[in-house]
């Protein structure tokens, strides 16, 4: 039988959880970029490639990624068209026959709002993972400072206490 230490101890290694905050908010911060890419179908899939990839902790980075999820995903296609359509803008929106339906047809009235659409996911990715990864940064180093602050000693009363 495989001892249960060994398991831990992959487990742990799978992880990353001994990894330092900045490759852990790193994560972080690239799951919150590709949760803001027009990749729809692809994020989590990209989630996997890179973590396995560039070695990085596979729990934060689906943590970002999951910024875009069915309660998120209308907020975030309409923001990043608004502020792809600030810095591009291509005009009026298209009037669309629906009588005579084609995707074709529909390619051919959305193709203009292709690149504000894409520019303006790929900015928003951006902003959310400088965000990303000063939150989770500071984060986890409150948490860690938290943590050795409150260990206990044997005699019950926490090293805080001890130094007063």
């Amino acid at each position: 039988m495989i001892p249960l230490t060994l398991i831990k101890d992959k487990f742990r290694l799978i992880l990353h959880l001994g990894d330092s905050p900045q490759r852990t908010a790193l994560a972080f911060a690239l799951g919150a970029f590709l949760a803001f890419t027009p990749t729809y179908g692809l994020h989590i899939a990209s989630a996997f490639l890179c973590a396995w990839v560039f070695r990085l902790n596979l729990v934060a980075l689906m943590a970002g990624t999951f910024i875009n999820n069915p309660w998120t995903l209308l907020p975030i296609v309409g923001t990043s068209l608004w502020v792809g359509l600030l810095l591009d803008p291509v005009g009026a929106p298209p009037e669309i026959d629906w009588s005579h339906f084609t995707v074709l047809m529909l390619w051919d009235q959305l193709r203009p709002f292709l690149l504000p659409f894409v520019l303006g996911h790929l900015i928003l990715g951006i902003i959310a993972a400088a965000v990303g990864y000063v939150l989770v940064y500071v984060g986890i180093l409150r948490f860690r400072a938290h943590q050795r602050g409150a260990k206990r000693v044997p005699g019950g009363e926490s090293l805080r206490d001890e130094a007063k």
